[in-house]
């Protein structure tokens, strides 16, 4: 069995790949831009990791966005649309939760099938 950990820090991983499956860890921007700078941060992440792992975005099976405030919803989404405008669209979750600090607005969290 071959498991292929990347960015690995003494923590987390960023992605791991294991049996045809990349998985990343949960992706944020940077603290108190707004949400939708930090959904093109965190997009442009899952890009560079996927790739990393010998995947792309429409390779992605399913994504879990955490916002920080529901009301955030539509202006995540208009990154969001744009960012899968190219590709068949993964399935994907949206809830609110509080997130790892007061300046995080969104978390994704991806899974995507290796190329």
């Amino acid at each position: 069995m071959t498991i292929t950990r990347i960015e690995s820090g003494p923590r987390a991983s960023q992605a791991v790949v294991h049996n045809g499956t990349v998985y990343l860890a949960g992706q944020v921007g940077t603290l108190g831009d707004s949400v939708g700078a930090q959904t093109r941060t965190i997009l442009a992440n899952v890009e560079r990791l996927l790739a990393a792992a010998g995947s792309g975005k429409a390779q992605v099976l399913s994504a879990t966005v955490w916002l920080a405030d529901i009301a955030d919803f539509e202006e995540m989404n208009a990154v969001w649309d744009a960012w899968v405008a190219d590709i068949v669209p993964p399935t994907r979750a949206t809830g609110e939760s509080r997130l790892a600090a007061p300046g995080y607005k969104v978390e994704i969290i991806i899974v995507a099938a290796a190329a």
